[in-house]
């Protein structure tokens, strides 16, 4: 894969990303249903996909490694599940800004589980990332659907930087769509009993949907970006992953005529700004 192939990739991945929102709005289902849905489909194109390469899901798993995958795999359960539920009770928009919050929780995180250091720098992102929230929130009144939906927005944007830690500190010797089809079915597991009999009463346009979720917006948007991973730096794969809010907005209002007030687009500029500026400063201190 050329440079300008890699580009290519990255942005239908992001925009891949900003569909996911668009899919849960869709889906005439629940958010457990939806989630065990989608990493089902997730785990079945993926295992194809390893086996069309002539890998199997099994080579270099240890009993560990099953543990700290289940783990990842419950993290991304719930963060799953508490964003489809933001997606239904707040819209799409709502809920992508709040997601949006996740690289302010990692920061935090790594300082409180892993004693590191938040620079100057860090703690102005933490603070433009605060004041968007700030800005986002429709009004803080929790008998609001609307911020009782940014809420659940916000703890999957935890539950994602939970979940990104034990990939990045514990899981990051396995390859990647090894650990995707591992932790994909650690949450079809966890999920599934709690989806019946709701999942088997769906329509077929709603499996229509559950299966572009699963199979475009899971497993072609991962390929994508670890694909194009390969080629670009961090920097470059950071800025163009940032632009995910923005898709998920443009279609929401395209579709489902879903237009955020000027204070969200405000907050939600003053979140993307924070989050390309600490991607363009982590590539800086990364080694050549």
């Amino acid at each position: 894969m050329n440079r300008q192939r890699a580009v290519f990739a990255i942005h239908i991945a992001a925009i891949l990303f900003g569909l996911t929102g668009i899919f849960g709005e869709l889906i005439q289902a629940d958010a457990m249903v939806i989630t065990a849905g989608r990493a089902g489909f997730a785990v079945l194109s993926l295992f194809a996909v390893m086996r069309y390469a002539g890998t199997s899901p099994l080579l270099g798993i240890t009993r560990r490694n099953i543990g700290v995958l289940a783990m990842a795999g419950f993290m991304l359960a719930v963060h799953w599940v508490t964003f489809f539920l933001s997606v239904k009770i707040s819209g799409v928009a709502v809920a992508t800004l709040g997601f949006a919050s996740f690289p302010a929780f990692i920061t935090l995180c790594e300082c409180i589980f892993f004693k590191e250091k938040i620079s100057v720098a860090e703690w102005l992102i933490l603070l433009l990332v605060t004041l968007g929230l700030v800005l986002v929130t429709p009004s803080f009144d929790f008998r609001d659907d609307a911020t009782i939906g940014l809420a659940w927005a916000i703890l999957s944007g935890l539950t994602f930087a939970l979940f990104t830690l034990i990939n990045r500190r514990a899981a990051a010797r396995i390859p990647a769509q090894q650990v995707a089809c591992w932790e994909n079915l650690f949450v079809a597991l966890m999920t599934l009993p709690f989806s019946f009999p709701a999942i088997t009463q769906l329509g077929a346009l709603d499996w229509l949907w559950l299966a572009m979720l699963g199979i475009l917006c899971t497993a072609l948007s991962h390929y994508l970006l670890v694909s194009s991973l390969m080629v670009l730096n961090a920097r470059s794969a950071g800025i163009v992953i940032a632009l995910e809010p923005v898709y998920a907005i443009f279609f929401a209002a395209v579709l489902f005529a879903q237009y955020p007030s000027a204070r969200a687009l405000l907050g939600g500029a003053l979140m993307v700004g924070a989050i390309v500026w600490s991607g363009m400063r982590k590539a800086g201190k990364a080694p050549a």
